[in-house]
């Protein structure tokens, strides 16, 4: 009877085991499902307050600020290229982990002093 309780124990501890490697594998694919998270820090350096959607959610920079931001959805971000309040031409990026963005003046586009673009810079 001794050898028949040991050899359930045993079994009954595999199946734990078994168990938990199984939750660990979910909870790893559920993060890899999910995307996990970034982190990456976005500056401007432009004269313009700048409304910007990251992930659904909107904010607004003010010139000179910098945020670092926790992206939990993808980390894609969308913008107003043109700093004029009136005029609206959207853009988006899918941001990568640990970079450093910058709002700069777009350095391309001659001729139009309001054209604003984000660089990684780091």
């Amino acid at each position: 009877m001794a050898i028949t309780a040991k050899k359930a124990l045993l079994n009954n501890q595999s199946i734990l085991q078994n168990f938990a490697l199984v939750e660990e594998i979910d909870e790893q694919a559920a993060e890899i499902i999910s995307g996990g998270y970034e982190v990456f820090t976005i500056r401007n350096k432009t004269q313009y307050n700048i409304t910007h959607v990251l992930d659904g959610k909107e904010f607004l920079m003010k010139p000179n600020e910098e945020w670092i931001y926790t992206a939990y959805q993808g980390g894609t971000i969308k913008f107003d290229v043109d700093g004029r309040d009136d005029y609206n031409q959207s853009k988006s990026y899918n941001l990568s982990d640990g970079k450093i963005y910058e709002f700069q003046d777009n350095k391309y586009t001659a001729g139009n002093p309001y054209d604003i673009e984000l660089y990684s810079v780091g």
